[in-house]
């Protein structure tokens, strides 16, 4: 491991819970793909899958500032362990009127509760914020480590659970997320040391974290980004499986996942000077740029290379995204900012699973990867018509001089 990533482990703890996140985080990439996946094998209908998928997104989306709201008050453990099992719950209920041909709004029902699980990629950045407060260059590092993470899991976690539902049977996928979600969430909220401190609702300056200016471009911004995740995952198992290789699906989202995670491994190495805000409008030009070939490629390895290549501008971007979130937020309501970020993904992969489904229903698998392009020029405007509010000093208020101070070090150290 390079010296600068071996340097953030050496808090206790850090192992720990970066591990466990690693087990809560595999659902993100499993369990949409899997309802997908699964859907489609068992009726071969996309759109309906899509729509399903689009609803698990779209209830995270709702939960899930909620959930992390309660997180910054009460603590973790209290929150997290009653509310992932909620949604095992939902899960298995989900999966038992799928395989038993139960009447569609039984799943949309289930669909809801499913996707009521935590943002364990937030409650991770923020004990990693807790623990290197005030020190911009090992934080930058720790954000991109979980980065890192975050594309291991989309990596393996489609193969995991695309591979399960076409080799195994379709609700395969779906089971095994939930019992990594149940793992890492018991597991990470075990570890008492590293939990930060709640901050009681007396603390709060009252609103939301979306009162922040600067977090909510960043929100806009990431649902027409998710729109780009989403749109490529359900077409391109489409296309997959319109050349005769559906479950090699999970093998070119992973190399999509790979080329993000090469080029956050190495993001996270460099110390980069400047305004973060103005590379982080070049990483979403350059995700937004990089969907145009996908409509060019005719054949699964041509597609692989296209997307290993528009994977390199993703963990960058994310990267800064969690710098700029840090910046823009109060202290005490910083677990709700970093899962509103998550929730502008999810709003955009479920709009973007549920328009690709249905283009690749209408009109076949190639003409569905209009879908993504369409997200990323969508994206690239809001970035630019919202960026002179993340370029522009925070006007969060109640963070005190000493948080100026950090977000000056940022400026200077963190991408």
């Amino acid at each position: 491991m390079p010296s600068p990533y071996r340097a953030i482990f050496s808090a206790p703890g850090t192992k720990g819970f970066s591990a466990a996140g690693f087990f809560g985080r595999m659902p993100l990439s499993m369990m949409g793909i899997g309802v997908v996946t699964m859907i489609s094998q068992l009726t071969g209908r996309y759109g309906l899958a899509g729509a399903l998928s689009a609803t698990l997104a779209m209830s995270a989306a709702v939960c899930g500032p909620q959930v992390s709201r309660l997180v910054d008050r009460y603590g973790q453990r209290r929150v997290l362990r009653p509310v992932t099992l909620v949604a095992v719950a939902a899960v298995a209920g989900l999966l038992i009127c799928a395989q038993q041909g139960m009447p569609e709004w039984t799943l949309f029902v289930f669909s809801v509760g499913a996707g009521c699980v935590p943002s364990v990629g937030s409650m991770v950045r923020s004990r990693w914020a807790e623990i290197y407060r005030g020190s911009g260059r090992d934080l930058h590092t720790a954000y991109a480590w979980e980065s890192i993470v975050d594309e291991v899991c989309f990596i393996f976690g489609p193969i995991i659970s695309i591979g399960l539902s076409t080799a195994w049977f379709p609700e395969a996928g779906p089971l095994i997320a939930a019992g990594f979600l149940l793992v890492g969430v018991f597991w990470l909220t075990a570890q008492r040391a590293t939990e930060p401190v709640p901050h009681p609702k007396s603390q709060h300056s009252g609103g939301s974290a979306l009162r922040s200016r600067g977090l909510r471009v960043l929100v806009a911004t990431f649902v027409a980004t998710g729109a780009i995740f989403g749109g490529v995952d359900v077409v391109t198992v489409a296309f997959a499986e319109d050349r005769g290789h559906k479950s090699a699906a999970s093998l070119v989202l992973a190399v999509y996942a790979l080329g993000s995670c090469l080029a956050g491994a190495v993001f996270g190495l460099l110390h980069l000077k400047g305004n973060p805000a103005t590379r982080w409008l070049v990483g979403v030009v350059a995700m937004a740029v990089s969907m145009i070939p996908l409509q060019l490629a005719g054949n699964l390895p041509l597609l692989a290379v296209a997307l290993f290549v528009a994977g390199l501008a993703v963990a960058p971007t994310m990267v800064t995204t969690m710098a700029l979130v840090e910046a823009h937020v109060p202290r005490t309501k910083l677990t709700e900012g970093m899962t509103w970020t998550s929730t502008g993904l999810a709003v955009g992969v479920a709009l973007g699973s549920s328009a690709a489904g249905w283009v690749v229903d209408a009109a076949g698998a190639k003409a569905g990867y209009a879908v993504p392009v369409a997200a990323g020029a969508l994206a690239a405007v809001v970035a630019f018509l919202g960026y002179r509010r993340l370029a522009g000093p925070a006007t969060t208020g109640g963070r005190g001089e000493d948080e100026r101070h950090l977000r000056t070090d940022e400026d200077e150290h963190v991408a």
